[in-house]
């Protein structure tokens, strides 16, 4: 790697570190109810809302409640989204004049946008209207990143009371989460990407010239209902338009990532300078890096939260190295051909396929690897286009259960279960009772941490068995082998860490993909909070054990060893046999081995 390159890492890093504590402190005094003196106008309106809705914030909630409100929240916000679609060709803010989303493909965007991965199955400039960008996709950004944060706090809560019945109130925690963090927030980040040429418009879509013409192939479908092939020649180009940055914005800080636009963010819409790159990958990262701060402001030792963050940052700097090493290293079948993929003027030596020109193999590679270790999923390359070892890097992030940074809130929570897995296997290599923080781990907390666990590797390997077994389902790949196995694998182990980014070399958007990745999302998200809040009210229950002399210290490096280890045992190696027919096979195919 190129010494810019280290320095674009470098600072980008070094910023998420800076902003760590005070974002987490700001967040836990939310959550806490200690609003901030600049934030306390907004309470008035925190108060209406309740007032509205019927909410008394005063009315704590059992796990069982907390998790019934969730799920009644899940269930209709996915009505919502799917009414919005298939009625979207009667409603207004809709210049192109789209009609209904097909059922299918609505069905699988409204579970995908409630369960905060944002998949999207279709190009969003030429199937949505504005109205359903604003009013479904982008308003499901705010409350499916609410939703995981408010999963968060509750299992903080778990760790933080004493002999309590409750765990707090879903429908307060989610309130706080949009008012005070995640639209102040928003607001800022899209008036920036303004300012760097994202645009932010209700006009309709603009014809230009070209400066010549252009002829092409255009399937078509004749009369009798046989398919042709047709020369067109045009000399204009249509460009879409429409409402870009405030979607932009709250996609990335809520690690949501379904883009205004098919080409996501390698679209010069959504993301057109190498600054406003940067913000992107850094609203990405911004709340689940600070949330870890958040976590050990609220259970009273910061060092807690520190060992968290660091066990995530030994696991994402790993990720990065290999994607950045593979990438730049270039592609191995070129090279026995004798291409020359060394150093320009321009680039660093490398693959460049399927990246943009403006931000080069280093950010792309970095890019790639804070969207899939976080729950994000927006893209600004095509993955399908890496190298099979750099490809590797995200499916395998993914694959660990969505817990290096992971999603705003479910990204803690889930390497909050592997904490407890963790002190759980100590505690067997020693004979004593585990312990983490103070609450003693028993069987019923073991069943439920387990179930996070076990249910991602069932719901990844039972769907992407089934989909290579039918025809239907070997239809989507775009590619034969081992490639074309690792887009199928890519997909359903995207769908069930709730994180939205492809390969972009499956067709899936067919009705076989859109129920089952559909599936895939909604399981992936809701069988994994029923369990945690599960997890939470029973650590809430339990008294606080003092620290003895063979109790285990979980802030120090031997500890963050510990849970690395548990995190790569238990999650990375469960999914060998899988990768090895993908990715692996494909990279040593094309260095020659046999």
């Amino acid at each position: 790697m190129t010494p810019n390159g280290f320095l674009q890492i470098g600072i980008f890093i070094g910023l998420l570190v800076l902003l760590a504590k005070p974002v987490g402190s700001y967040m836990a005094r939310i959550y806490e109810g200690d609003l901030p003196i600049f934030v306390r106008w907004l309470a008035p309106v925190e108060r209406l809302l309740y007032r509205v809705c019927g909410i008394s914030p005063e009315d704590e909630m059992r796990w069982t409640r907390y998790a019934g409100a969730m799920t009644w929240f899940a269930l209709l916000s996915v009505i919502a989204v799917y009414a919005l679609q298939r009625l979207q060709g009667h409603l207004p803010l809709n210049p192109q004049h789209f009609g209904a989303v097909s059922p299918d493909s609505s069905f699988n965007t409204a579970i995908s946008f409630m369960t905060n991965t944002n998949w999207q199955g279709y190009a969003g400039e030429s199937t949505m209207s504005d109205l359903t960008q604003m009013l479904g996709l982008a308003v499901q950004n705010f409350l499916s990143a609410a939703a995981g944060m408010a999963v968060a706090i509750a299992l903080i809560r778990g760790f933080a009371r004493r002999t309590a019945e409750t765990i707090g109130n879903f429908w307060v925690d989610v309130t706080r989460s949009v008012l005070y963090i995640l639209l102040p927030m928003s607001l800022a980040l899209a008036v920036a990407l303004v300012g760097q040429g994202v645009i932010q418009t209700f006009s309709p879509y603009r014809a230009v010239a070209l400066t010549e013409p252009v002829t092409y192939d255009q399937p078509q479908v004749g009369a009798a209902g046989a398919p042709r092939i047709d020369r067109v020649t045009t000399d204009t180009q249509t460009i879409a338009m429409g409402p870009v940055a405030s979607q932009e914005a709250i996609k990335e800080l809520g690690t949501n990532g379904g883009g205004f636009f098919n080409a996501n963010s390698a679209h010069p819409f959504e993301n057109p300078t190498p600054l406003s790159n940067f913000l992107e990958m850094a609203a990405i990262l911004l709340i689940p890096v600070a949330l870890t701060y958040t976590f050990g402001k609220m259970v009273g030792d910061t060092r807690q939260g520190w060992a968290i963050l660091g066990a995530m940052a030994l696991l994402f700097a790993v990720g990065l190295a290999t994607a950045e090493h593979y990438e730049q290293v270039g592609n191995p079948a070129f090279t026995a051909l004798g291409v020359d993929q060394s150093a320009s003027s321009l680039q660093p030596g490398g693959n460049m396929e399927g990246k943009e020109a403006r931000f080069g193999i280093v950010d792309s590679a970095l890019w790639a690897t804070v969207t899939t270790a976080t729950s994000c999923g927006a893209v600004n390359s095509m993955h399908d286009s890496y190298t099979p070892l750099g490809g590797l890097v995200p499916m395998a992030l993914m694959q660990l259960g969505e817990v290096v940074f992971g999603g705003v809130g479910s990204g803690l929570f889930g390497m909050l279960i592997y904490a407890v897995i963790a002190v759980f296997i100590a505690g067997l290599m020693i004979g004593r009772t585990p312990e983490y923080l103070g609450k003693k781990i028993e069987a019923f907390d073991i069943k439920m941490a387990s179930l996070v666990i076990l249910i991602p590797p069932l719901l990844i390997l039972g769907l992407t068995a089934l989909a290579v077994l039918l025809r239907s389902g070997q239809a989507g790949p775009l590619n034969p082998g081992p490639h074309g196995f690792s887009e199928i694998l890519y997909a359903f182990s995207e769908g069930a860490a709730n994180n939205g980014s492809a390969f972009a070399g499956l067709s899936a958007n067919t009705p076989f993909y859109n129920l089952t990745i559909g599936l895939d999302m909604f399981f992936g998200r809701i069988w994994l909070m029923v369990p945690v809040l599960a997890l939470a009210g029973s650590l809430a229950a339990k008294k606080r054990v003092p620290p003895g002399v063979g109790t285990m210290a979980t802030h120090t490096p031997l500890f963050i060893g510990l849970l690395v280890g548990t995190v790569i045992l238990v999650g990375a190696l469960t999914f060998v046999p899988a990768d090895s027919l993908g990715p692996i096979v494909e990279q040593l195919n094309m260095i020659g081995a046999h």
